[in-house]
């Protein structure tokens, strides 16, 4: 196969006002076929099949709009291709070699236990589902909900109902993940083919093929929720067993070596291969680890605030006036070095999205962003954060940033009054109580759950709220009314990430037991769904290459 990179296409907008969905964009494959052939001075006929490898859109020449694409051809001749290359001379014009995904044959040792997952995000999801599709019968264990039990209960509490401590936005099927945009790119180098591989698992489960092309895949929480149990039923299928309510609250060693799992403080579950994928709000697990010695240090993150803007600024800012609002609601990625030494950064940006309660401990208050698959809201909403390491957490140990977190969340409780926080911009920045919020003409914020206009001046740490609205007035240059006086804050983002990592050695092992397998952002080697099914998968390889069944 020859890949074409950086074919551009323009795009060409009818006199209708209607928004325009991703197929509506795409050319089709009679023009993508004419513009390969051209470039590589072929004909038509000489071409066998077109794949789209890359689309984005190029916005950069605005009012005038591109789309950009990748092309994989596939000449009728393949003995053709490497001299059609060659005869091209054209840097944009290579042959493709493709990072095709192997899973390690079997190992040699005799596995005689079933494989344990403890939690069932995107790390322990792929990590059993690879190793399900292998014949190794892992059994997952989840804290939490089914993912549709689950969503009845976020939904009680987001509609004035209790707090669920373990079923909840942070804890069961799915992960955190779950409840959110369900973005799929990532930063990870991808030589293993392991990025790849996770795409082509989500589109067999369910979710839309453009994800393996889009410059900035995303899934869309109601598409995930149906992934996920797709996910489960192949585990299943495959002679895995999967257990919800099953919280794991010890660990059976012996002599340095892992021998089995205590589930509910009751049953104990014999094993001799356990993966911790746990996930970054599991913090009693996080207690119980530290209390038998198992090797864990603080680790740097970052906090703040989810910001909402009207999505029309954004498509405007970011397309153009004239068509802005006719394409796919736009995201934007943010970054900026402020004068206290902190970066500030946006995270996890959802484009027609939604501010969401993601409270998972009572007294607490935590918030993150989901959007659906239409992205169809008409907020944007992105976490924007500063930075924070160990020096900042006020406490020593391991588990120093848990308790930041902590404090961080039980103010934001106090200040809401047990709803999510909410204040504008401007009287934040004028340190201004926004009052009730309910003036006419004043925007109203997109939360699932309930919220309170409040004073959120001295919820921050006082260097990273300086960095915040130094952070803030820096992103205004970049898109216009971005500090605007009528944006809306929310808080407290403050699960960005694992405040947490859990030791691991070259084998994945935890180094004082064997074992046992820290995995995903949890454990705090990845940081979205994206690199923690790749690190799920990673865990999986590594039992699979020691052990056979």
């Amino acid at each position: 196969m020859i890949t074409i990179n950086q074919i551009k296409t323009e795009i060409r907008f009818d006199k209708s006002d209607r928004r325009l969905e991703l197929k509506d964009l795409l050319d089709s494959e009679e023009v993508l076929q004419k513009k390969a052939a051209k470039i590589l001075s072929v004909n038509m006929t000489d071409v066998s099949d077109i794949v789209i490898l890359k689309h984005s859109i190029d916005a950069r020449k605005k009012p005038q709009l591109f789309q950009v694409y990748t092309l994989g051809v596939s000449l009728k001749n393949k003995r053709l291709e490497e001299r059609t290359v060659k005869r091209c001379k054209n840097s944009n014009v290579v042959l493709y070699t493709p990072h095709e995904y192997q899973f390690p044959t079997s190992g040699e040792v005799q596995l005689t236990q079933r494989p344990v997952i403890i939690g069932m995000g995107p790390a322990g999801l792929f990590c059993g589902y690879m190793l399900a599709l292998h014949g190794y019968k892992p059994v997952v264990l989840e804290r939490g909900s089914d993912v549709d039990t689950r969503t009845k209960d976020v939904e009680a509490y987001w509609n004035g109902g209790s707090l669920n401590p373990e079923s909840n936005v942070q804890f069961g099927e799915g992960g955190a993940g779950t409840f959110s945009d369900g973005k799929l790119n990532t930063l990870v180098k991808d030589k293993n083919g392991r990025n790849r591989q996770v795409l082509r698992i989500f589109v067999e489960s369910g979710a839309p093929e453009q994800i393996l092309y889009e410059s900035k895949p995303h899934i869309g929480t109601d598409i995930l929720k149906k992934v996920v149990v797709n996910m489960r039923q192949a585990i299943i299928e495959n002679g895995g067993e999967v257990r919800f309510g099953a919280k794991v609250t010890g660990l059976e060693i012996a002599e340095g070596v892992l021998c089995g799992v205590r589930i509910n403080e009751s049953e104990v579950l014999p094993t001799t291969q356990a993966v911790l994928a746990i996930g970054h709000s599991a913090r009693d697990t996080f207690t119980y680890l530290d209390q038998i010695k198992i090797p864990m240090e603080p680790k740097a993150f970052a906090v703040g605030m989810r910001v909402e803007h009207p999505q029309s600024l954004i498509n405007e800012c970011m397309y153009g006036k004239e068509h802005g609002n006719r394409l796919p609601a736009a995201p934007y990625k943010l970054t900026a070095q402020t004068s206290t030494g902190r970066g500030v950064y946006s995270f996890c940006m959802c484009p027609g999205g939604y501010v969401v309660n993601a409270s998972s401990e009572l007294g607490r208050i935590a918030v993150n962003g989901m959007s659906y698959s239409d992205r169809g809201g008409s907020h944007a909403n992105s976490a924007i954060i500063v930075q924070v390491t160990p020096e900042d957490y006020g406490a020593d140990g391991p588990l120093a940033g848990v308790v930041f977190q902590r404090q961080l969340e039980e103010k934001a409780y106090l200040i809401g009054n047990g709803c999510v926080p909410v204040q504008y911009y401007g009287d934040y920045k004028h340190s201004q109580n926004s009052g009730e919020g309910i003036t006419p003409g004043r925007p109203q914020p997109d939360v699932k759950g309930a919220y309170v206009f409040s004073d959120l001046r001295g919820l921050l740490p006082y260097s990273c709220e300086q960095a915040f609205i130094e952070g803030m007035e820096q992103f205004d240059k970049v898109i216009r009314g971005f500090a605007g006086d009528q944006v809306l804050l929310s808080g407290i983002e403050s699960r960005t990430s694992s405040p947490v990592r859990i030791c691991r050695d070259d084998s994945l092992q935890c180094p004082m037991v064997r074992g046992l397998y820290p995995c995903g952002e949890g454990a705090g080697y990845a940081g979205g769904i994206t690199s923690a099914a790749m690190d799920g998968m990673r865990v999986a390889e590594q039992i699979a290459a020691q052990f056979r069944l």
